[in-house]
């Protein structure tokens, strides 16, 4: 088994409606524009399916208009790349993984829906499924494609997940069914990434094979000045699975915003890779248009759409990567 690049030609996007009101509170209106607007973004490069709780597929539809795809199916919540399956390729035929979920550490209940979503989007799909005895959300790792995972000590690592797994238990899970050759561990996610203990996908991306994006913080009196600044350290150099150093390019800003009150940042590193795009959250920060000329400079001939929805996805506790989950093409 091994999971494609998310850079990899994609059949489909798929996302989850906002579902859990206690998460927003009386942002949860603001929550579903930006579901909506996110999905209509990707809808113009390719399919997307939304899966709705049971009774608002109706609404998810009309916000979201006939570009997108409605499945009504029981969820929680809405973080489809940590609910949703991880999908790999296993001779020639697409597979759906299924690990555990816990609700990135029994923080949110109920989550058995959210638990249950990998089996029931794979018979939805067609696809074969197949359980994974470990707990692991999507938005925790990322690969190359081509043998090299990279994700994060403080997250696969901490003992609200798997305890009684070591280091190398881990890693012979993620060879075994991601088809990770080589596993790059970074020691931190963000400092205010409370909720999923430190994702990799808010600090580190693979742009291709052998370079590996990621976020900085040029504020020194920032604590992810420190975090950002240690693990670009620790992953400049490392071998990647064809034995190369892996190139280390920076995003030099992190922005800050507030948002009903709380303070969130919104890093411009949890974007989205699709058929002939880069969907990029923002926050009108000064610097989102030099950011977005990066990021457009590093995938050349896909567009970069910035999408000024980080607030409201950070106060839940994501970003635009975290609520979408790529179904690969097979060539």
């Amino acid at each position: 088994m091994r999971m494609p690049a998310e850079s990899a030609p994609h059949e489909r996007t798929l996302m989850c409606w906002p579902t859990r009101a206690a998460l927003y509170g009386e942002l949860m209106a603001d929550a579903k524009a930006a579901h909506a607007d996110v999905a209509q973004a990707i809808s113009a490069f390719e399919p997307v399916t939304m899966v709705a709780a049971p009774g608002s597929g109706e609404q998810a539809a009309d916000r979201c208009g006939p570009g997108v795809d409605v499945v009504e199916l029981p969820i929680d919540d809405s973080w489809a790349r940590d609910t949703g399956p991880i999908y790999v390729v296993d001779a020639g035929a697409l597979v759906a993984l299924d690990f555990a979920f816990n609700s990135w550490g029994r923080k949110f209940a109920p989550w058995d829906d959210d638990d249950a979503l990998a089996q029931r989007l794979a018979a939805h799909t067609g696809h074969r499924a197949v359980s994974v005895p470990m707990v692991l959300e999507g938005g925790a790792i990322a690969v190359d494609g081509e043998g090299t995972l990279v994700t994060t000590e403080q997250c696969l690592m901490h003992p609200n997940r798997n305890p009684e797994l070591s280091r190398a238990d881990i890693e012979a899970v993620l060879a075994d069914h991601i088809g990770a050759e080589v596993t790059v561990w970074l020691p931190y996610g963000l400092a205010l990434d409370g909720d999923t203990d430190g994702h990799v996908d808010n600090v580190a991306a693979f742009v291709r094979s052998g370079v590996l994006l990621m976020q900085g913080c040029s504020d020194i009196g920032e604590d992810d000045w420190l975090r950002c600044n240690v693990n670009q350290r620790c992953a400049r150099g490392a071998l990647d699975a064809a034995g190369t150093p892996i190139d280390v390019v920076d995003i030099p800003v992190l922005p800050f915003t507030e948002i009903d009150g709380q303070r969130v940042a919104v890093p411009y590193l949890n974007f989205y890779v699709g058929n002939g795009f880069v969907a990029v959250p923002t926050c009108g920060n000064d610097a989102d248009d030099d950011m977005l000329a990066l990021i457009g400079d590093l995938f050349p001939g896909r567009q970069v759409v910035g999408l000024d929805v980080g607030a409201v996805l950070a106060y839940g506790g994501g970003g635009i990567h975290c609520i979408t989950q790529q179904i690969p093409l097979l060539s």
